[in-house]
């Protein structure tokens, strides 16, 4: 008799124990329940209401008696007493069919009902169906304030409504060239006026479609993504696959105080296409949901981690019944502001951008921009109106004309570098929050990228010969999987080293060891690439009494002399017991520095003149970055032995051991066993690294 609701209590097994019948009659009670914490379809038994459109499937039922179709788990019945079939409730005569502890003597003591829904006990939506189905929802939205009836501990958002301007602005700015052109070209024609009327309708009434069915909703660990009105998706991204989460803000953006928020997932996406994308929210939400993801990714990260240590009735753990408890994450008032700011730009490293050769070319990608704009609005008659011009005018005021314009690109070129510099690293600052770096910069369009420390697996410094004589350097990252790398890892730009090292020992860890010099014959082989193609140009003009070519490639043959010697300065690598650092390039010198455990193997390749003054390029193979990163014209022995002092475990197998020498097993060799190859490289002569003649 249930003592609370005045009723029989049902049978916990009315069919029987028959070993015939499906599934065994009781559940064992060390395995936890199947069930998935704010999943859909999750809950007693997976039952999902008819209609729903669940985006993942129902889990299978645990271990229980057999119930027919229509009717609830005859096993967790007390569980969920407040189910009821299509039709009416369990209990017709039941006093009070809408209150979960009816009669009961002291009300304020009872408690939540028990249950799957909520895996708490929550009291369940009045709308809402039985053990934690997935309520069908609307997908023009759900009622303004009203929760959320799925899986999310959120009602369903949309986008501002700003974003019905932003978008239609963003689709008119790439056709409005072309579209001035052709009104231009056609005299403003009715007929094109009207064309054009129709199109800009079209994009607006586009924009209003898009901003009614878009729909985002944030549950305790996955974000839900919905859109469309003839083609419809659905997106769900688990918060635990999330890499990172960026809001970026265009001037348009700003100016309407919105933003664009980028989820990027762990293989989430194919080839080109967003993860997630939430174009356009307010500035404060776009700020919320960053914060709210990260935490609540870190906490489904810590609790994955501590998984194993978890006790029963700890949360996470194993409650009641051998029902798995729910880990509710602190929601967004509850999330504290850990944020701890590591650096953030001075004005006057605006300067430093006339140092950078990327930047001082920028006068010359303006003018290409410019003209591919023109050749693809205008056409053949851009082309034909400037061929025109040029053989119509005289040719000693195009060769003044010609000489002026590349003077002026020449003195400006300082000027747009530092401009440019400006408006990209604007504002620059580099935080830490949720065991993540946030990198924010940009003046007309805002960049703010997260990346999380637990995927940084190194960094690189990179400057050039203008750089390096004002001892300025760069900082970028090396992630795991992060895509437009760039761009996006960039965690310090151009500035002082003085400065950039201690930023970079406080964010991440410094590299602390001297870097081991390359042989005197690897600055042999530098002179030789820099200063043979052109001194044998200039000896090929000499013979052909070609005076020009023969200067100009004589002083580019004695400008590779210290170009030679300056790229053979910048060669080295080094390990400090934790880190492996490897430096080379000279007009770009980079310097990466990865973790020891982020190694998965080495490649050593050889040419035919490198086997002859025994070098090698030794390539550090990582699974972020670009992949791996090579120490050039290193010598071969010494390469080897560099290898198997950080990775013996995975280097010592393929060396060949010298007589008498202890092996990997600890026993001497008696004589020298066939040399072996190691995996992705060559050694010399054909064989392995390890190649003892």
């Amino acid at each position: 008799m249930d003592r609370h609701h005045g009723q029989p209590e049902p049978d916990p097994d009315p069919y029987g124990s028959d070993p015939d019948s499906v599934g065994p009659a009781t559940a064992d009670p060390t395995e936890p329940a199947d069930t998935e914490v704010g999943g859909a379809g999750a809950g007693a038994g997976g039952w999902v209401a008819p209609g729903s459109t669940s985006s993942a499937a129902a889990p299978e039922t645990g271990p229980g008696p057999w119930s027919p179709p229509g009717l609830p788990d005859p096993g967790r019945v007390s569980e969920a007493a407040s189910w009821a079939p299509p039709g009416g409730h369990p209990y017709p005569d039941h006093p009070h069919p809408g209150h979960p502890h009816p009669g009961h003597p002291y009300p304020e003591h009872a408690g939540p009902p028990a249950g799957p829904p909520g895996d708490g006990g929550p009291p369940l939506h009045p709308e809402a169906p039985p053990f934690g189905g997935e309520q069908p929802r609307s997908w023009w939205g759900e009622t303004p304030g009203a929760p959320a009836l799925g899986f999310g501990v959120e009602s369903a958002h949309q986008l501002s409504p700003r974003s019905m301007v932003v978008g239609p602005i963003n689709q008119l700015k790439s056709l409005l060239l072309p579209v001035l052109a052709g009104l231009v070209i056609g005299g403003f024609n009715p007929w094109l006026l009207t064309a054009t009327g129709m199109g800009v309708i079209a994009l607006l009434v586009g924009g209003l479609v898009t901003w009614r069915t878009f729909r985002y909703e944030v549950g305790e660990d996955r974000i839900e993504i919905r859109k469309g009105l003839i083609r419809r998706s659905r997106r769900t991204i688990p918060l635990e696959r999330v890499r990172g989460v960026d809001v970026t803000s265009t001037l348009l953006h700003r100016m309407l105080g919105v933003a664009v928020v980028r989820i990027e997932a762990a293989a989430g996406s194919v080839g080109d296409t967003e993860d997630g994308k939430l174009d356009a929210v307010s500035a404060e939400e776009a700020e919320r949901l960053r914060r709210v993801l990260l935490h609540r990714k870190a906490v489904l990260t810590e609790k994955e981690a501590g998984a194993g240590e978890t006790s029963p009735e700890a949360p996470g753990g194993e409650g009641e019944n051998g029902v798995t408890a729910a880990v509710h994450t602190p929601l967004d008032g509850d999330v504290a502001d850990d944020t701890v700011t590591h650096f953030t730009m001075p004005r006057s490293w605006y300067l430093y951008g006339a140092l950078s050769l990327g930047y001082l070319l920028t006068p010359f990608v303006v003018l290409a921009t410019l003209f591919g704009m023109v050749q693809q609005s205008a056409g053949q008659l851009a082309t034909d109106y400037f061929v025109d011009w040029v053989t119509s005018t005289d040719r000693a005021f195009l060769v003044v004309f010609g000489t002026v314009a590349v003077g002026v690109l020449v003195l400006l070129m300082p000027v747009f570098a530092v401009v440019s510099y400006a408006l990209t690293h604007w504002g620059f600052s580099l935080k830490e929050r949720d065991g993540s770096l946030v990198a924010e910069r940009g003046l007309f369009t805002r960049r703010s990228v997260t990346l999380e420390k637990r995927r940084i697996r190194g960094y690189e410094l990179l400057d050039s010969p203008l750089e390096r004589t004002r001892g300025a350097v760069g900082l970028r990252a090396i992630v795991t999987g992060l895509g437009d790398a760039a761009t996006r890892a960039v965690l310090m730009p151009v500035g002082p080293r003085s400065r950039v090292e201690p930023v970079l020992d406080r964010a991440l860890a410094l590299f602390r060891a001297p870097l081991t010099r390359h042989p005197r014959a690897a600055l042999y082989r530098r002179l030789t690439r820099a200063v043979l193609p052109f001194a044998a140009v200039a000896a090929a003009a000499a013979a052909l009494d070609i005076t020009w070519l023969v200067v100009t490639a004589g002083v580019l043959a004695l400008l590779g002399v210290p170009l030679g010697i300056d790229r053979y300065r910048s060669l080295g690598h080094g390990y400090d017991g934790e880190r492996v650092s490897v430096r080379s390039g000279s007009l770009s010198r980079s310097q990466a520095t990865v973790e020891r455990s982020a190694v998965i193997g080495w490649t050593w390749t050889q040419t035919l003149f490198q086997r002859r003054s025994r070098l090698a390029d030794l390539q550090v193979t990582v699974g972020a970055g670009t992949g791996g990163y090579t120490a050039q014209d290193a010598s071969l022995d010494e390469s080897v032995a560099f290898a198997a002092r950080i990775t013996p475990e995975m280097v010592r197998p393929f060396l060949v051991q010298a007589e008498g020498e202890p092996g990997p097993s600890g026993q001497e060799t008696s004589s020298r066993g066939s040399s072996t190859r190691d995996s992705g490289g060559q050694g010399a002569n054909g064989a392995g690294p390890g190649y003892r003649e």
